[in-house]
């Protein structure tokens, strides 16, 4: 299986055999040469049997599905929705689609795993006419990540999935908070887009209406600026004046930089904030798991931001924060387990496609 994974900027690619990554390669930075990322991979793994492609947004699709040119042409209709993703994912899907047409193409989704939240988690407090009409619900981001970080939290300790109550929290450029209940999402930070919720590197995360509203009749922001001052000039790169990458902000903190002392403060505030909304949604909390690049690199901002969650009885211990690996963090016998999972999102990729291949295969069977 060959998993592809389209960021805004970056791209990253995996082969995947019998659930284990024997190969990788790929881009921080890359301009669209797709097709010669996948001729490297090919000569080295011929026998690819099939390509799982991450797509941001698959509006109120609940799994992944096996693509097709219409089914791409409607993904690409969703581009409005996710910006700074999906446009890249339908690019890199097509070019793939093109280059291998013998071989299933997988679309799987970050939306897909929120999309049985109850109604109450989903609608906004919008005219209902409004919201039917033009599908103005909270759809929720990061799926993929919760489903793997699900996975390994219940291998860890030992317990079916289905029987636990967590809370994942997703730390990567893009921050966010779901609450899991019986195996599925049943509330979520972000919303009808990825802004909503806790502050990230370079998006706001949530703002009162009333505030942008005042920007836009004040004449303070033009309309056509202000998804990009939200989506790309705010956050910890707008607090700071940095790129938002906590690389550069947390050495400007430890420096002194006031403005990056507020801004990790804010970051760690809207943070709590965001994982006491969602537990509120759950009958108990049995674990919170950190997973994504900030929460697995920084565990100094890790456990302060633990630190600052004693109300639901979590606590860490600063040696076990230092160490490496998948790892439970929090003191022996303690709940809620506090745990640090890798975000491996291409073993989740493999696994949905894996399904999805099959599914399609039984469907056109006599």
């Amino acid at each position: 299986m060959l998993t592809v994974n389209p960021g805004s900027s970056s791209l990253k690619l995996a082969v995947i055999e019998h659930g284990v990554q024997v190969g990788q390669t790929g881009f921080d930075r890359w301009d669209g040469k797709v097709t010669d990322l996948v001729r490297h991979v090919l000569r080295q793994w011929p026998d690819i049997g099939a390509v799982a492609v991450r797509f941001v947004h698959g509006g109120d699709r609940p799994a992944a599905v096996v693509l097709d040119s219409d089914t791409l042409d409607e993904l690409d209709g969703l581009t409005r929705l996710a910006p700074l993703h999906q446009q890249a994912s339908v690019f890199v899907a097509s070019k793939v689609m093109a280059q291998l047409p013998s071989v299933p193409v997988v679309a799987c989704f970050d939306t897909s795993f929120h999309a049985s939240m109850p109604e109450a988690a989903r609608v906004y407090g919008l005219p209902t006419d409004l919201t039917r009409r033009h599908g103005l619900r909270r759809y929720g981001f990061h799926g993929l990540s919760c489903q793997y970080a699900l996975r390994r939290v219940a291998d860890m300790v030992g317990l079916d999935p289905a029987v636990l109550r967590v809370v994942c929290v997703h730390m990567g450029a893009s921050v966010s908070v779901t609450a899991v209940r019986a195996g599925a999402s049943v509330d979520t930070s972000m919303g009808f887009t990825s802004l909503e919720g806790a502050m990230m590197a370079t998006r706001s995360g949530s703002v009162d209406p009333g505030l942008l509203l005042h920007l836009l009749n004040a004449g303070i922001v033009e309309p056509r600026e202000l998804s990009d001052l939200l989506n790309h000039g705010s956050g910890l790169a707008g607090m700071t004046g940095t790129d938002g990458d906590m690389r550069t902000v947390l050495p400007a903190r430890t420096r002194g930089d006031r403005d990056a002392e507020l801004a990790v403060d804010v970051y760690m505030h809207r943070l709590r904030r965001e994982i006491a909304a969602v537990a509120a949604s759950l009958d108990r909390l049995d674990a919170v798991v950190f997973t994504g690049g900030v929460a697995t690199h920084n565990p100094q901002l890790l456990g302060e931001i633990v630190d600052g969650l004693g109300l639901f009885g979590m606590s860490a211990v600063h040696e076990l924060l230092a160490a490496a690996g998948d790892r439970v963090v929090s003191p022996l016998g303690v709940l809620p387990r506090v745990l640090v999972i890798t975000a491996r999102e291409d073993l989740e990729l493999a696994a949905q496609a894996e399904v999805a291949v099959a599914g399609a295969r039984s469907a056109v069977l006599p």
